[in-house]
């Protein structure tokens, strides 16, 4: 192995070189642990060092680092303390996730890293929103993240790179090839002779180096870094090292030919560079055994502090608290001045007003910008706001949620448009494992609304009309709202905006022109959580949302001698418990109504929590009005028959007839 010092002082080479060795000398203390029973799993990084090393010592410490969890050497270059990785790893309350996670699957906004999911290829998408922000904001700044060999055959690899290729976002991404994901070798994961030469597909520089000389990642990461931030753009650097442990200690490393553990033996990272210091006269024999005499009296130290730490006590309302991010919303009333608007204008109002507002808020989609969308709700906006904050995306919903993320995390707010809410299931991992967990994680927030235009009634078929709203309704951390008026749609689209949770925004297309009503004009919100009494009853309540709420209205319209309590739920996490419960009282039977299917719709959470906490009020059955349990036809004939209206005045027949 050949090195390169450059201009380099002989205190730098000794610094790099206690770097280097204070991770190898901590993973072997974990290996004695491991073999001792005091913990329970370790994935080690020995071998691989340099990387982890090298490239967090050539960054910014402001800038931010998004590694995986073999990369230990990124949080003690960042002089993170070991007792707190320590309580970290052993699900101590001091740990950065409070005995939530393990390993690495953590982020500080006190050391700029952002850990990785168990799904590894998403954090990519993150750095493309944290390098956007830095781009939007004029920061000079750079953005590095790490994925593995493995993780480039995931679609949020090519994502994540597609998106920071066409918008030029300055993030260095770093793949370590170490030859195996898991048991597999490189050569069944991918066909091209190496995986640098994917970054002439995106139209991007890329470097291929030796991932175990230290000098050589830290020079080219260095200069890199120097370099894109003043000329943004993102780079590909794939560092060639080896896996010398098993993918976990657990797994083993018989699958692995002896000769390549003794070939890439010989190129030990650490090994080499203390030869080299040697031979330089920078460290002596002497002077080795009282560096590592020091860090094992420290590792030593560092390690049993954290082990004698108690054990978290559970507390049910802690936890539940903790999966959304501390905020108490202050309601803006609106104004007097009203204009009649439709239900699109009213949306495109409220996304405008969160825009003048919110200085920091990016909105992205696909179509968005000089298009307007594809239902016009953003027409306008670009000459308004500009082209750095209203982004037409590629078409990678994935990413673009998982860049929202990165936004929130750099400090700007987001609003994502999925084109369809159907489209949803192509960015699902983002949003219920990276949004919704993010907070409960680690105590960050998601400051992201993601607009999500649903449901049938326009022949749209089985891709663009599904109801998916029990999707997220069952995912802690998301909270989820659906407008059924203009006013509200107005009023709760800021409300969104306003909260750094994230919020699943709800909006029927088939409202969009075919409904009006007076909306104020500027900037108010509207309470999520809060239900809306349309009309009160004594024989049965119908409790509803979206299109379903215009369903009642029009039954009940055509049935005016009937007595009932109309309540559009308007949010549904959180949702109104206390005016259902006074709804269900007043009339003592419950129609549940709603344009998802029947299955496990989210009228099933409804009924079941009624049946639980209602049941002494009850005169009957609380009963369910959905859509058939079957995908959504295109035909109108078939999807008239589909949809729950069809059964509405059955089952409100059937109810009372109880």
């Amino acid at each position: 192995m050949q090195f390169d010092r450059k201009d380099k002082d002989d205190q730098f080479l000794l610094d790099l070189y206690k770097k280097l060795l204070y991770p190898r000398m901590i993973e072997e203390k974990m290996l004695i642990l491991l073999r001792q029973g005091r913990i329970g799993k370790w994935f080690s990084g020995i071998g691989q060092e340099a990387i982890a090393v090298g490239s967090t010592l050539a960054m910014q410490s402001d800038e931010y680092i998004l590694p995986m969890h073999r990369n230990l050497g990124v949080f003690t270059s960042r002089n993170i303390p070991l007792k707190k990785l320590m309580a970290q790893w052993q699900g101590k309350l001091s740990g950065f996730t409070k005995g939530r996670d393990r390993s690495f699957h953590f982020g500080t906004q006190d050391y700029k890293i952002i850990g990785m999911i168990s799904h590894l290829g998403p954090q990519m998408a993150l750095a493309d929103g944290i390098a956007l922000a830095d781009l939007i904001a004029n920061k000079p700044k750079a953005t590095l993240v790490f994925t593995g060999e493995g993780a480039t055959s995931e679609g949020d690899f090519h994502e994540a790179i597609n998106v920071a290729s066409v918008w030029n976002l300055p993030v260095i991404f770093l793949i370590e090839n170490n030859g195996y994901g898991l048991s597999t070798p490189i050569n069944e994961q991918f066909k091209c002779k190496h995986l640098v030469d994917r970054a002439l597909g995106y139209g991007i520089e890329g470097h291929q180096i030796d991932g175990n000389n230290i000098l050589e990642v830290y020079d080219t990461l260095d200069q890199l870094a120097k370099d894109i931030r003043v000329n943004p753009r993102p780079v590909l650097v794939e560092c060639l090292t080896f896996r010398m442990r098993g993918h976990e200690e657990a797994s083993g490393i018989k699958y692995v030919p002896q000769h390549l553990l003794d070939e890439w033996a010989v190129k030990d990272p650490l090994k080499n560079f203390e030869a080299y210091l040697i031979a330089q006269n920078i460290l002596s024999d002497d002077l080795i055994p009282s560096i590592k005499t020091e860090f094992k009296k420290e590792i030593e130290w560092e390690v049993e502090t954290a082990f004698s730490e108690a054990e978290p006590e559970a507390s049910e309302a802690v936890e539940v608290a903790d999966m959304y991010y501390p905020y108490e919303q202050k309601i803006t009333p609106s104004s007097d001045e009203q204009n009649e608007k439709r239900y699109l204008d009213a949306i495109s109002d409220g996304l405008r007003e969160g825009m003048k507002r919110f200085d920091n808020l990016v909105i992205m989609g696909q179509d968005i910008a000089e298009y307007g969308g594809a239902f016009k709700i953003t027409d306008g906006f670009v000459a308004q706001f500009g082209k750095a904050r209203v982004r037409n995306t590629p078409i990678c919903e994935s990413a673009i949620v998982g860049a929202a993320l990165g936004l929130s995390i750099n400090g700007y707010k987001a609003v994502m448009e999925m084109q369809f809410a159907d489209f949803a299931t192509c960015g699902f991992n983002q949003i219920v494992n990276n949004l919704a967990k993010t907070h409960y994680r680690w105590g960050e927030k998601a400051d992201v609304v993601i607009r999500m235009p649903t449901g049938a009634g326009t022949g749209a078929g089985p891709f663009h009309s599904q109801s998916n709203e029990a999707w997220f309704t069952k995912t802690p951390g998301l909270k989820v709202v659906y407008p059924a008026f203009p006013y509200d749609a107005k009023g709760l689209l800021i409300a969104a905006i306003e909260d750094p949770n994230p919020v699943m925004y709800f909006e029927h297309k088939y409202l969009y022109r075919s409904l009006s009503g007076p909306v104020p004009e500027g900037y108010y919100t509207v309470e999520i959580g809060k239900a809306n009494v349309l009309k009160n009853g004594n024989q049965l309540s119908i409790i509803t949302y979206g299109l379903g709420v215009h369903w009642a209205l029009d039954y009940l319209k055509e049935n005016p001698a009937l007595s009932a309590t109309l309540v559009d739920l308007v949010s549904l996490q959180p949702w109104d418990k206390e005016t259902v419960i006074a709804a269900v009282k007043a009339s003592g039977r419950a129609l549940i109504l709603h344009e998802d299917t029947l299955t496990c719709g989210f009228g099933a959470e409804l009924a079941a929590w009624i049946g639980e906490h209602c049941f002494s009020d009850l005169d009957a059955p609380v009963m369910r009005c959905a859509s058939l349990d079957t995908a959504i036809p295109m035909s109108k004939v078939l999807e008239d028959d589909f949809l729950a209206k069809k059964r509405l005045g059955e089952m409100v027949e059937k109810l009372l007839g109880y």
